[in-house]
């Protein structure tokens, strides 16, 4: 009997050695990510819809200035992100407690209250915006490949005038269904077809960028030797955009009047800091590296550095060749303004790669919103069966549909809102703008300055102290700058717009 006794506490005892192999510390499943899975992650969340208007901010700011300020939102992004590294576990770095997402940090270093409150305004707010962009952008998308099949049939000099109500409707009514599926869980799949697809459609408008820059070549006899340009050549004879384009400082006046080239370079700042906004992010891309040694927070440092690196080389040829091949004329959306007309169909697949990013994108950016708003709901009012109680739908053998009530009506409404909203106000780089701006300055500076002050507890006015906090101001000026720049943009394209008659 004691034989036996022992052998079931033996094997109790394996059974739970065994389990604790499976599991961290917090008793979550042991995370497995690395340097290069975390540097994955922060580029396929950071390349998409912002690279297309790269080439616009550009012809705002010049050769010179565009790429050094390019240069510098990638230096303080990092710089930021290294400081948000350190505050992912709660005192000790090997330790201490982990924080699991960007507001339960912000609670825990700065103790709630009205900046905890203000740190999820701001997150959902921006992630509210979002939702609109990426429904202009793919409605403008959709346009673009019915207006590139005009041109393509009726010459460049058409008018092509396309109605974008049709399309936005269309992506809208898609989403409200996406939307219905439950959580994050659940949509990996769509996580990974977007993230080829944002991969897709940057490439083609890169290499469409540099065929332009590069044109010339063409004519040579060991250039036409090579299968891509002989692919390209084609496209090369139909456009007028040989050669490197563009000036030292940007868009001229006469061009635009002295006021535009103020708002628009203002707006070209937002529209850089849109191309480089995943702060909010990178606590739950840190909770999935493997636990120490090494900490965390060295292996999201160096993912931090390697990330932004080839996000910032992308985005300086995206940007860079783009101004070169259009100069002042560069388009606000590299894909859509139709400085490429051929070669028509590669146009399309990169719209249509445009549209299908965006769809999935909408859901990952959207999920944590929805999930917010459902659990507060259900917090608040847990006995109602509206909001808490679901319908188990067949969907085979082994599956249901859990339909829940004021998941499928409340989402619905958010869909139904972004979606007019976007009718209402069809400007891609002024909304792009504006949520830059929106969001660069206190997600990406302000918060990880101050919890690194308090984690730190670096003395008030001492050097480091004051330096932190002159980026902090710089960073906010720079912020509400480009936010004045969009509002006038908008305020501008508003003068000659007639609501829900947009056209392109």
């Amino acid at each position: 009997m004691s034989g036996s006794l022992e052998l079931g506490h033996h094997s109790s005892l394996h059974q739970a050695q065994d389990s604790s192999k499976c599991l961290d510390e917090d008793g979550r499943t042991k995370r497995t990510g690395t340097v290069w899975t975390a540097s994955a992650h922060i580029i396929t969340a950071v390349i998409g819809s912002g690279v297309l208007s790269l080439a616009w901010a550009i012809a705002q700011l010049g050769w010179v200035a565009g790429p050094i300020v390019m240069l510098l939102f990638a230096v303080i992004t990092y710089y930021t992100s290294t400081l948000l590294a350190d505050c992912y576990r709660y005192g000790d770095p090997i330790t201490g407690r982990r924080n699991y997402d960007y507001m339960a940090t912000v609670q825990s270093y700065l103790a709630g209250g009205i900046k905890f409150k203000f740190c999820g305004f701001i997150q959902y707010a921006n992630l509210f915006g979002v939702a609109i962009g990426y429904t202009i952008a793919s409605s403008i998308s959709m346009m673009a490949i019915q207006k590139a099949n005009c041109y393509h049939k009726q010459g460049h000099n058409s008018p092509c005038h396309i109605s974008g109500n049709f399309y936005t409707i269309t992506y809208g009514v898609m989403q409200i269904f996406l939307s219905q599926i439950p959580d994050f869980d659940e949509i990996w799949w769509l996580s990974i077809v977007a993230a080829i697809m944002s991969f897709t459609y940057s490439g083609i408008g890169l290499g469409l960028g540099i065929a332009a820059v590069v044109g010339k070549c063409l004519q040579l006899h060991t250039c036409i030797a090579n299968p891509f340009l002989v692919f390209t050549d084609h496209f090369a004879s139909e456009t007028e955009n040989k050669g490197l384009k563009g000036s030292l400082t940007g868009i001229s006046i006469g061009h635009v009047t002295q006021s535009q080239k103020i708002w628009q370079t203002l707006q070209a700042l937002g529209n850089i800091a849109f191309a480089y906004s995943f702060a909010m992010i990178l606590i739950e891309i840190q909770d999935t590296i493997k636990a120490p040694p090494p900490s965390e927070a060295e292996v999201m440092k160096k993912a931090s550095l390697l990330s932004t690196l080839v996000t910032t080389v992308f985005y300086m040829f995206c940007g860079c060749m783009g101004y070169g091949a259009f100069g002042d004329d560069a388009p606000g959306n590299l894909l859509t303004g139709f400085g490429f007309y051929e070669p028509y169909w590669l146009l399309d697949i990169a719209n249509a790669a445009i549209v299908v990013h965006l769809v999935g994108a909408y859901q990952v950016f959207c999920q944590p919103l929805f999930s917010f708003i459902e659990k507060c709901s259900a917090k608040a009012c847990p006995a109602s069966p509206f909001i808490t109680s679901e319908i188990a739908i067949p969907l085979g053998s082994n599956r249901c549909y859990k339909l829940n009530l004021f998941r499928l009506v409340w989402r619905s409404v958010f869909v139904v809102t972004t979606t007019v909203i976007s009718m209402l106000l069809p400007f891609f780089n002024d909304v792009v703008g504006l949520l830059g701006a929106i969001a660069f300055w206190p997600l990406t500076v302000y918060f990880p300055v101050e919890m690194y002050i308090e984690q730190n507890r670096i003395p008030t006015w001492s050097i480091k102290w004051l330096c932190l906090q002159t980026l902090s101001v710089t960073c906010c000026v720079v912020s509400l700058s480009a936010a004045v720049g969009s509002i006038a943009g908008i305020i501008n394209d508003l003068k000659a717009y007639e609501p829900f008659k947009s056209s392109y």
